[in-house]
């Protein structure tokens, strides 16, 4: 992977979790948190503001590393191990029927586990940053798995009225997908926005075995992405100037962790190997 694109990759990592730590501790003790304490019957061992206090910690000190990791490598290692862990704790917890939508007949059909099934993102790049030697291939196939989860999973909830509702106050705000609402109805934008995310996930999979698709396909994913961020600014419900991120940002933040699977991706298929 090239210095540059890894650099960009650690700054993106060290910019979320440090915005995610410090949410976290001005936020204190919420649901998310309590969904995975409960899930692991560890909520009355400790105080719920004590395990918030961990996972902020957890999350900041991902950040230190991140920053630190760009100049001294030696640190790559341990940020990877540390992402691992920190995306295992809520992977672990998708097996609560919680997660899932039971009026809708449950799994697959995800609820609040959208925000969750993003930790695999974060698996895969610590996997990535612990270990630097794997073949092009296996390395381009475990940077993009959670990039193809997401936007099949999440791509396929938009067929759904109830996820075209929960989505029509981000999509409403921003410059580049409102005016979607004055041509077609609620659902059908989120059918539109479902279909990109499939076609997404079919080029993704087709660059894999024709390399002349890969820019196209990064190209087409990362949007998904970068305009996920965009929402951070356009919908008054992201930011907040007492918590940094409202849950609903802490929810976008996250996919900037998938423009890192990105670059890996890239540097996999497209770049010679580097020592």
């Amino acid at each position: 992977m090239k210095p540059l694109h890894l650099n960009l990759s650690l700054l993106l990592i060290g910019i979320s979790t440090a915005l995610l730590g410090f949410s976290l501790l001005l936020l204190g003790p919420h649901k998310q948190i309590t969904v995975a304490t409960d899930f692991y019957f560890i909520s009355d061992v400790l105080p719920a503001n004590v395990f918030n206090l961990i996972a902020a910690f957890a999350f900041i000190s991902s950040a230190v590393l991140a920053f630190l990791s760009i100049k001294q490598h030696n640190f790559r290692s341990v940020l990877g191990y540390l992402l691992i862990a920190i995306s295992i704790v809520p992977l672990g917890s998708l097996l609560s029927d919680s997660m899932w939508i039971a009026s809708m007949g449950g799994f697959p059909v995800i609820g609040s586990g959208q925000g969750v099934i993003k930790y695999f993102a974060l698996s895969s790049i610590g996997i990535l940053l612990i270990k630097r030697t794997f073949s092009p291939q296996v390395t381009a196939w475990i940077s993009i798995l959670p990039v193809l989860l997401v936007l099949l999973w999440i791509g396929g909830m938009k067929f759904t009225l109830l996820e075209a509702q929960g989505i029509e106050g981000l999509v409403k705000s921003s410059p580049f997908m409102g005016w979607l609402y004055n041509f077609f109805s609620i659902q059908t934008t989120s059918n539109i926005i479902g279909v990109y995310d499939l076609i997404a996930v079919v080029v993704l999979i087709l660059a894999m075995f024709y390399p002349k698709l890969t820019v196209p396909a990064i190209l087409m994913s990362g949007m998904v992405f970068v305009v996920t961020q965009t929402f951070l600014i356009s919908f008054s419900g992201s930011l907040s100037s007492e918590t940094l991120l409202s849950i609903t940002g802490h929810f976008l933040i996250k996919d900037l962790w998938f423009l890192v699977c990105l670059f890996f991706y890239y540097s996999a298929v497209k770049l010679p190997p580097k020592a």
